[in-house]
């Protein structure tokens, strides 16, 4: 399968468990792959045959900015969700990374890595 790959995505949210996270906000960084069969915009040149980084750009952005939640396991729910909402999706991986998570001590990032895969109705091929 083809993928779209957006590595890196850094915003400034206001999640976490602890109130005090959610007051003050933080960066958080994301990666995002989309699997999806990308032959037409390969074969076309043509931009409205493929899924346009923009749009997957503004829905990540959307969850990370947006109102606040408790756990990295939500904010990457939410994305998966707002990207297999286009149809021409087929499966998301999504990691959500949290540098500065309070642990208690040294610790590059927390991060949560999900993949959700669209599920075939009866009769239906995605490949």
């Amino acid at each position: 399968m083809d993928r779209i790959v957006l590595r890196d995505m850094a915003f400034y949210g206001h999640h976490g468990a602890l109130p005090e996270e959610r007051e003050r906000g933080q960066v958080f960084f994301v990666d995002l792959e989309v699997s999806c069969d990308l032959r037409e915009a390969g074969t076309t040149d043509a931009l409205s045959a493929t899924i346009d980084y923009r749009d997957l750009y503004e829905r990540v952005q959307a969850v990370v900015t947006g109102p606040p939640l408790c756990l990295l396991e939500a904010v990457a729910e939410r994305i998966a969700a707002q990207v297999m909402a286009i149809g021409a999706v087929c499966a998301v991986h999504v990691e959500v990374r949290k540098p500065h998570a309070d642990v208690g001590g040294a610790l590059a990032y927390a991060a949560v890595r999900i993949e959700r895969t669209r599920q075939p109705q009866i009769g239906e091929s995605l490949v």
